[in-house]
């Protein structure tokens, strides 16, 4: 491995001091126990008090077929005991802790989870959506009046249609899709008819991965060949009476007659190439309603900023941009409104 090279293209493309970096590797362990001791002496350790009032960060759920919601969380304050009767103060519902534990990593039963510590914990919840991920638990009996500032909710933004090649098996898919629901909440659906495809439905997704992990779970877990519709976007529509609607599908076009304004969704995409195929790569961002905003370079390697229109992207944007660099160049996005 060339460590060397390696480091000074983290330093170019990243941005990260590698100076302090510690060489490991995962075949044969070595540097492992380096890193482990470094966590400890540079880590600051977490901020919090074992006497105040409980207050906790909900920082992920999953449902588990035998016990229900498992919810990890992270105590700042106080202390979480088995039996003990807590609030989500999202929507202020009240459950009793059956059981407390840690992972290590395997799960194992505890006592209490106290203030900089991070546990899990099962109260009996059945539903997924009742856990929202930043929410803040506190003590029933002892509650506090703020809640922690939590984490900016997931919303999707690329819809596209999911139908059964065959018509008898849409009860197949409903099932596969609740499943999968039950463990992902930033995934929704809802039924949807096409007088060409039959019954199927509309489904919300984070980006293009999620969409594509998602009907490649439900294709191997559940056995169901599916038709994917082109992926679209949310299209904001301000009307001339001053109300504004969210459009996912062409058919709830209002009348033309009746709009100010339409507004897409743009995104801030980082490509990075081997200079020798940076003309095809800026052609393509062109051709989709790109404004390049940056170009920099890292030894031999284009780093290429650019905004675009989420609705150019979610077609054949990726796929090209590997076909025009032999498979050389990465694509990463986030959305920016």
């Amino acid at each position: 491995a060339d460590t060397e090279k390696v480091k000074k293209q983290i330093e170019d493309v990243i941005g990260i001091d590698t100076n302090h970096s510690i060489n490991c590797s995962g075949k044969t362990g070595e540097g492992v126990d380096d890193i482990l001791e470094s966590i400890v002496k540079n880590l600051p350790s977490p901020k919090g008090n074992i006497n105040n009032p409980l207050k906790s960060l909900l920082v992920d759920s999953w449902y588990d077929s035998y016990l229900g919601v498992v919810i990890l969380v992270r105590v700042i304050d106080g202390s979480l005991k088995k039996g003990m009767k807590v609030k989500m103060m999202s929507n202020n519902t009240e459950h009793t802790i059956e059981q407390v534990g840690v992972f290590t990593p395997k799960p194992q039963d505890i006592d209490k989870i106290s203030s900089g510590e991070i546990g899990f914990i099962i109260t009996g919840i059945k539903n997924l959506s009742d856990t929202k991920v930043g929410d803040t638990i506190c003590d029933v009996s002892d509650p506090i009046d703020k809640p922690l500032p939590g984490f900016k909710p997931s919303k999707p933004v690329v819809f596209c249609g999911l139908f059964p090649v065959d018509n008898s098996e849409h009860q197949k898919l409903k099932d596969g899709l609740a499943k999968l629901k039950l463990n992902d909440s930033s995934f929704s659906y809802e039924p949807e008819a096409s007088s060409a495809l039959g019954l199927g439905f509309r489904c919300g997704f984070l980006g293009l991965l999620h969409l594509e992990i998602t009907t490649q779970r439900l294709e191997r877990e559940f056995n169901i060949a599916l038709i994917t519709t082109t992926p679209g976007v949310i299209y904001k529509i301000n009307n001339r009476n001053g109300s504004v609607k969210e459009l996912q599908n062409p058919t709830d076009m209002p009348d033309p007659t009746q709009i100010l304004s339409i507004e897409e969704p743009w995104i801030k995409a980082i490509i990075i190439t081997p200079d020798q195929y940076l003309g095809s790569v800026i052609k393509i961002c062109q051709e989709k309603r790109g404004s390049q905003k940056n170009l920099t370079y890292s030894g031999n390697r284009a780093v290429l900023s650019y905004e675009l229109p989420l609705n150019e992207v979610v077609f054949d944007f990726y796929d090209r941009i590997k076909s025009v660099s032999s498979g050389y160049a990465s694509f990463d996005y986030e959305i920016t409104g």
